[in-house]
């Protein structure tokens, strides 16, 4: 086991995590006996988060030295891998298998677990967020020993345990659900009207598998990516004009590393993505915020960050917007609801964007905004937990699996508190 107490950094520079040391076990075994000797101890995936959702002030442990792990069960359609294994590292071997994950994520570099535990999410009005593929899961309690949660065996658990912030304890194995694989086509379209799209807002999202809409909420014209899964129709929106070259999602920048667009067909897993999974991107210049509202509210949302454009454009890379299916997961941003995810990737300059963004969830929290859960946001505990009725009952769950808080750290210990709370919740320790 490599155990450093240099200061680590997330993927963008833009967070030094405060752990008095950073371990890389190369064995479950290692790895067990870490977690038993812990005070407080996190897991932390690839560093893609822009929160503290993965922050300690005691110990961190990454799982990417772990001996990789990918198990195809074909008769169930399932596919179980190690914790600290990439998106980018299964997808080959499950395509060749003849397998596929429903969605993807822009970024297929970020860890599995990490992903999960976020509820992070690709694009698609029938697409539910990528923590809604998981059927199993096994984790370390604070004594070491495995615990495993399934949809079967504990099912009135199990979906509290999806989306847990690392709060329950270190997940070790993550079984997934899978389909046949397939082709998509990707499309551009640019010069779309924004008021075009608040519009015709199901319409234009319902054009493809999955959709996304870039933007800078002051120029009027966006670029629409729609990435069209063959064979499947489509409500045959096809607004702006088409893209006659390759073009990466923040305008200006070079289209190498972006996924095959012009229409022509490609594996699933080579056109889900924004970006290429063969390459491995540099750390992003940037900040990143994102809130999941009602899909009903997409219309209202638009009005209202047109109204602050000429605030955000100066300090955006880009915005993006996208659709997600609802899902029963407790702490998942979409829990219950269809939603419309607005994302904003801003530039490298806390101070600067601090305002904008507090102006954003001015705007959005009258809403129902929901924030992703490992961007950047300004919500206190309170806010953050409010719009979720489960959020009781994870606290509870978090009291019998973690009673003492082993992997807890300020963001987690400040919701259990704040979910111990609300009206009709259950006491937290």
């Amino acid at each position: 086991m490599r155990t450093t107490t240099e200061p680590a950094t997330n993927w963008a520079g833009t967070l030094t995590y405060r752990a008095r040391r950073l371990h890389r076990p190369t064995s479950l075994a290692e790895l067990r006996a870490l977690v038993a000797g812990a005070d407080r101890i996190r897991a932390l995936g690839s560093g893609h988060s822009f929160s503290r959702v993965a922050d300690s002030r005691h110990e961190l442990v990454r799982l990417d030295g772990l001996p990789p792990l990918i198990e195809i069960d074909s008769a169930r359609r399932t596919v179980t891998v190690g914790a600290g294994m990439r998106y980018a590292d299964i997808i080959g071997p499950l395509h060749r298998a003849g397998h596929a994950l429903a969605n993807l994520a822009s970024l297929p570099h970020i860890s599995v677990a990490g992903s999960v535990a976020t509820g992070t999410h690709g694009s698609g009005d029938g697409n539910r967020c990528l923590s809604a593929a998981v059927s199993r899961l096994e984790l370390l309690a604070p004594d070491g020993s495995t615990v495993t949660l399934d949809r079967d065996s504990r099912p009135g658990d199990f979906d509290g345990a999806v989306v847990a912030l690392g709060a329950l304890g270190v997940v070790t194995r993550v079984t997934l659900d899978l389909e046949d694989a397939f082709d998509v086509a990707q499309e551009v379209r640019v010069d779309v009207p924004l008021d075009e799209i608040a519009a015709r807002f199901d319409e234009v999202f319902s054009a493809a598998y999955s959709v996304s809409a870039f933007t800078d909420w002051r120029a009027d014209g966006a670029a629409v990516w729609l990435k069209r899964r063959v064979g499947r129709k489509d409500s045959g929106w096809s607004g702006g004009r088409p893209a006659d070259r390759p073009l990466h999602p923040v305008p200006g920048m070079p289209a190498g590393s972006s996924t095959g667009q012009l229409g022509r067909p490609g594996p699933w897993f080579e056109r889900l993505p924004h970006f290429r999974p063969e390459l491995t991107p540099g750390a992003g210049a940037e900040l990143q915020s994102e809130y999941y509202l009602p899909r009903s509210q997409a219309p209202r949302a638009f009005a209202a960050l047109r109204g602050i454009g000429d605030l955000l454009a100066p300090l955006l890379h880009v915005a993006e917007v996208r659709t997600v299916r609802a899902d029963g997961l407790w702490l998942s941003p979409a829990y219950r609801r269809d939603s419309a995810a607005f994302h904003f990737t801003w530039v490298k300059d806390p101070a600067r964007v601090a305002p904008a963004i507090a102006a954003v969830e001015e705007l959005l929290l009258p809403l129902g905004a929901r924030p992703h859960w490992g961007k950047v946001t300004l919500f206190s505990p309170e806010q953050l937990v409010a719009p979720y009725e489960r959020a009781g009952d994870f606290a509870r769950l978090a009291d019998e699996l973690d009673p003492e808080r082993v992997f807890g750290n300020e963001l987690t210990d400040g919701l259990r508190t704040a979910a111990g709370a609300l009206p009709g919740a259950l006491p937290v320790a």
